[in-house]
């Protein structure tokens, strides 16, 4: 990997986990489901005039469709689910259970797409998850019906996540490839149409929702813009250069930048364990990104 692509996985990560700081803001004011929706329409709406400024031209070579059931998969089907997480589990849980993306990825890239896992990967794969562990401990809890719902939900999500980055090697890549800021943003509009019937629910018979706050209104679009257009080009893109596994190490990054945010703005305290389970995840993704032996030659 280049020192481009470290600086890139790491400003993602930065930006994703500034998505926690914003949905801790607005979902419990807008709700789950249209705090998703909003997320992936202003994700639309970023696109459409980052790519009207460029003057870019709308050509999908023929791959418009995929892209669009990308985006149900890779979007709107796991915003969703951390949705519905979010009325299950305690703070902190879903960022947790989001690490394991990249075992799902190995998984079911070891399963179903062919891949060859080395030890040293699958080390780092579970020394991550053991570092996302140490910064993110939130406690005790009950391990209700209410809770072993939320964490399915939770595993539904990274599994999208770990599958979505494959499929994009599979219809997008290999199919002679299509630029980043287009599969983002017909991703995005897939997730939009996708999400639509839920928050046309959600407006109708769900909760009355109080509009007019401007500070919610702000992490909404911030949401949107920032941690959707331009974190899913910045994604779509590594993903073209050093390939969906290594994409997916982003997960293990954002955890702490999560925590570095609730810190910063609203005050959260840094656990115990904050310094020593950076450092893990630190090593973590280098175990996994990094080329062995035999790829260096």
């Amino acid at each position: 990997m280049r020192t481009s692509d470290y600086a890139r996985l790491f400003l993602l990560a930065a930006i994703w986990g500034a998505s926690f700081l914003f949905m801790r803001i607005a979902a419990p004011e807008f709700g789950a489901v249209t705090t998703a929706f909003l997320r992936v329409l202003f994700g639309v709406i970023g696109l459409a005039a980052m790519l009207a400024i460029m003057k870019s031209a709308f050509r999908f070579e023929g791959k418009f469709a995929v892209a669009l059931m990308l985006g149900v998969i890779n979007s709107g089907l796991p915003f969703l689910m951390y949705c519905l997480a979010a009325t299950r589990l305690p703070a902190g849980y879903s960022a947790i259970l989001n690490a394991t993306t990249p075992l799902m990825g190995a998984l079911i890239g070891c399963l179903f797409f062919g891949e060859t896992l080395t030890l040293r990967k699958w080390s780092g794969v579970l020394s991550g998850i053991v570092g996302i562990m140490i910064i993110t401990t939130t406690g005790k809890t009950d391990v209700t019906g209410s809770v072993v719902i939320g964490v399915m939900a939770c595993l539904i999500a990274t599994a999208c996540y770990g599958l979505a980055g494959f499929l994009t090697r599979r219809w997008i890549s290999q199919r002679g490839g299509l630029e980043p800021k287009m599969v983002a943003f017909a991703s995005q509009l897939g997730a939009t149409l996708f999400l639509l019937p839920f928050f046309a629910w959600s407006v109708s018979d769900g909760p009355a929702i109080s509009w007019l706050q401007g500070r919610v209104w702000a992490s909404v679009i911030a949401l949107g813009l920032i941690c959707t257009a331009l974190a899913y080009i910045l994604y779509f893109r590594l993903i073209a250069d050093i390939g969906p596994l290594r994409s997916l190490t982003v997960t293990f990054l954002i955890p702490p930048f999560a925590v570095l945010w609730g810190y910063l703005v609203l005050g959260e305290t840094l656990s115990e364990g904050f310094g020593m389970g950076a450092l893990i995840v630190c090593l973590a993704v280098w175990m996994i990104v990094s080329p062995g032996k035999n790829s260096a030659q």
